[in-house]
């Protein structure tokens, strides 16, 4: 019988801390379609206030902020400018394409998730200048940045895209769902990662806790936008007080324990190093996502056996990611090593 459970498969695993689920209970609510919700304004106001922005709107899921966000910066028939790599590009379903006629540029992301400037600067088309072309509106970024091993923007790397969006008249979004773990990196703040944005997105739901959710911050006038676009999608929500109340005590409470995590994920990096059988370079992944390539053995076998021993992550691909976020201790990554030592003994 298994008594321990470890899971890597992603921070959105974590389970409401005790005082989210306090704080839930207890939460006062109203209509937020009317704008009635004074717990979820509450949380606007504060997500606004951390990312040093006018306006915020409360929306179900990342996806669904970054595809607002998208949509009330662009019109049918424009086109944005991504990451090859970006989650926007890659794991959001075409949502921008699907349901708001706008397309995807994607230009090449480097090792921790940058673009070149130099690329966005000759991927920006105008129909002015020519009239078989979309129009360029948007540039968005990713930070940390997920399939580029948790990779952190710096402040200097969001200007350097920043002022060619401005050069040209486009607009800049930052899709933020790790963004407090960039800021706890960098050991800067939030809204000095976000401050060259025209948008962003964060996440309630992965590092922080909280069970559901994601801001979109930006100007008034673009919250207004996102607002009609969050109804249009269907993500006009009634008494989710009771959900925003579990992000406030994310904001107040989780954002300052995230190094612990990257404590965590450092110490499994080195761990997995020393095993013979495990691809990993520590020295890559400077937050709480594990890039690692099984390079012996059967990946699939390998998982079986370790969900037996209650880790749970990985597949029947060589490449795996493991995350570490609130819940797994310390002490479980000692075991999850001394396990996985085990295991690729047996299985060499």
């Amino acid at each position: 019988m298994i008594v321990r459970i470890i899971d890597y498969r992603s921070d959105t695993v974590t389970h409401p801390t005790p005082e989210m689920r306090h704080a839930m209970a207890e939460a006062e609510v109203g209509d937020d379609v009317l704008g009635d919700d004074p717990t979820v304004k509450k949380l606007e106001e504060m997500s606004a206030h951390m990312m040093g922005k006018e306006s915020a709107l409360f929306v179900p899921s990342g996806t669904m902020g970054n595809l607002v966000a998208i949509l009330s910066h662009a019109q049918r028939g424009d086109e944005i400018i991504v990451g090859d790599k970006a989650h926007i590009f890659n794991w959001e379903a075409a949502g921008a394409s699907a349901l708001g006629g706008v397309s995807y540029r994607p230009v090449p992301n480097n090792n921790y998730g940058m673009i070149n400037p130099n690329d966005v600067e000759s991927a920006i088309r105008s129909p002015g200048i020519d009239v078989h072309h979309s129009r360029t509106t948007l540039v968005a970024l990713e930070n940390t940045h997920n399939y580029c091993g948790g990779g952190v923007l710096s402040e200097h790397d969001i200007k350097l895209i920043s002022d060619v969006a401005r050069k040209n008249e486009i607009k800049l979004h930052i899709d933020g769902a790790r963004i407090f773990n960039a800021a706890v990196s960098l050991e800067t703040s939030v809204s000095e990662l976000v401050k060259y944005a025209d948008s962003v997105t964060f996440c309630l739901s992965k590092g922080l806790s909280a069970p559901i959710g994601s801001v979109v911050c930006g100007s008034t006038d673009f919250i207004i936008q996102a607002h009609r676009w969050r109804k249009a999608l269907g993500g006009g929500m009634r008494q989710v007080g009771v959900i925003a109340a579990a992000g406030i005590v994310a904001l107040d409470k989780m954002t300052t324990r995230l190094a612990e995590d990257h404590i965590n994920a450092s110490k499994l990096a080195l761990g997995l190093e020393s095993i013979p059988g495990i691809s990993i370079n520590p020295n890559s992944l400077p937050t709480n996502l594990l890039f690692f390539e099984i390079t012996k053995g059967d990946p699939q076998e390998i998982a079986n056996k370790l969900s037996e021993k209650g880790i749970k992550g990985g597949s029947a691909n060589r490449k795996w990611r493991y995350v570490t976020h609130y819940g797994i201790t310390s002490d479980d990554i000692d075991y999850t090593i001394a396990t996985m030592r085990s295991i690729f003994s047996e299985s060499l």
